[in-house]
């Protein structure tokens, strides 16, 4: 069987990003907790703080560094494997890209130095600002690439001259109508991450001594920012992005709900199973659909048949991902319920079993994360960009598909050695734990 070119370039773009994508949310949520970690240290000059700071930021830096390592591979392939796509969109793709090089990594980079080796060298109230500089940077770096993915899901500001896309409207193109839901969800997600991250940390603390004040601070932190990001990730958050699909991607949402047939009382589909034909033994809501993607419900929901195949995403992968984000978003919120239900109790320290659920829990939102992602790219296809360009008609005609699946297993030898080096490098800064309650302690 002949190899197809498309499909391992889709492959090879969805394993690089999809392991780069492992570290940004984990960098973003948890430069913003760190910032009010830093805030107490030094404004209410408490140690147990500064002690937590240390700590990690050490885990911090570590995870920024493998996001920059892999996240460069991922942008030469719009040149290698995607050459189509890059002379199609190259004026307006480029400049959030250059963007987010130039605003936002430079400066996240610059502060996390100035962060990392700054404490005592440096004013509190400055050392303060670069661990501030730090989260805005890593948010600004997701802005701009949130900017160029969300142009190819609901492309605007732009014309078609001599088969290229034109610029015409920066504003317009900016602020295309799938950008501020999409960044206020992914923000909301990340913020979620690093709260998981900080409390699964945490609780490997705490089963190695409960009486940890340290990781007992840290947990509380975490809590508290998870349910907030948690709550606010299904509503409004959530809800306001279903909604942009809604009117913006409607064969989108009809994949994600397994609609074949439009109707209105649209049901929302709890479970079932999915094929590209038809929704096998469905436990579905009747109503719930249209009245949360537009309010009524006696709504007309679009689906699938009213589209022609070949314009239709799968309804399998996007249905499966879609369906098992949601619950993995329900799972923490009821995680995080159940965490402040025993911290009120004051039985959280010693609830080793609920401490082992947040340890395994570390992965799931990077997970969940990740299924979003899938869920979201899967149902903008056949088009790279939507209504307006093909994958198929994007991908570089000059790389074969030997040379692909080449780099493919280069790439991947390569992402399981420093997966293993990260979660290694991790497992020991865990292992030995903040800095001992008797060491210096400087409040900065």
């Amino acid at each position: 069987m002949a190899l197809d070119a498309v499909l391992l370039s889709r492959l090879q773009f969805a394993i690089t990003v999809g392991f780069h994508f492992i570290f940004p949310p984990i960098t973003i949520g948890l430069a913003w907790l760190l910032v009010l970690v830093e805030w107490a240290g030094w404004r209410k000059n408490d140690p147990e703080s500064v002690r937590l700071g240390r700590f990690f930021a050490k885990l911090l830096a570590l995870t920024f560094t493998m996001g920059v390592a892999t996240g460069i591979v991922m942008e030469f392939q719009f040149g290698t494997n995607w050459a189509e796509y890059s002379k199609f969109v190259g004026d307006i793709f480029g400049a959030p890209l250059a963007a987010e090089g130039v605003f936002a990594f430079f400066l996240e980079s610059t502060f996390l130095g100035l962060y990392l080796f700054g404490r005592g060298k440096v004013s509190k109230g400055m050392h303060w600002f670069s661990c501030l500089m730090v989260a805005v940077g890593a948010t600004l770096s997701a802005f701009w690439i949130l900017v160029a993915n969300s142009w190819q899901q609901t492309p605007t500001g732009y014309v078609v001259r001599n088969g290229r896309a034109e610029l015409v409207n920066f504003f317009e193109a900016v602020f295309s109508p799938s950008m501020i839901p999409r960044f206020l969800h992914t923000m909301n997600a990340a913020l979620l991450t690093g709260s998981f991250f900080m409390a699964g940390v945490a609780a490997a603390l705490l089963l190695k001594d409960k009486d940890n004040k340290v990781a007992r601070k840290a947990l509380r932190l975490a809590l508290v920012a998870g349910l907030f990001a948690g709550g606010l990730e299904i509503f409004p958050t959530g809800h306001y992005h279903a909604q942009q699909v809604a009117q913006t991607q409607p064969e989108k949402l009809a994949a994600f709900e397994g609609l074949f047939e439009g109707q209105t009382h649209a049901p929302l589909t709890l479970a079932g199973i999915p094929t590209e034909t038809r929704l096998i033994g469905a436990v579905k809501a009747p109503g719930l659909l249209s009245l949360l993607a537009f309010n009524r419900m006696d709504a007309y929901v679009k689906g699938l048949n009213e589209f022609v195949p070949e314009d239709r995403p799968s309804v399998v992968i996007s249905f499966t991902t879609f369906h098992a984000m949601v619950g993995l978003g329900t799972l923490f919120v009821l995680m995080l319920l159940w965490g402040a239900f025993q911290w009120y109790r004051g039985r959280l320290w010693d609830d080793r079993l609920f401490l082992k659920g947040l340890v395994a829990a570390i992965p799931l939102p990077v997970l969940a994360c990740e299924l979003g992602w899938i869920t979201a790219e899967v149902g903008r296809q056949p088009w790279i960009v939507y209504h307006v360009l093909r994958t198929k008609d994007a991908v570089s005609t000059a790389v074969s598909a030997g040379e692909v699946l080449f780099s493919i297993v280069l790439f991947g030898a390569i992402y399981v050695l420093l997966g293993a080096l990260y979660v290694y490098l991790l497992v020991r800064e865990v292992q030995r734990g903040p800095e001992p309650a008797s060491a210096r302690e400087e409040v900065t």
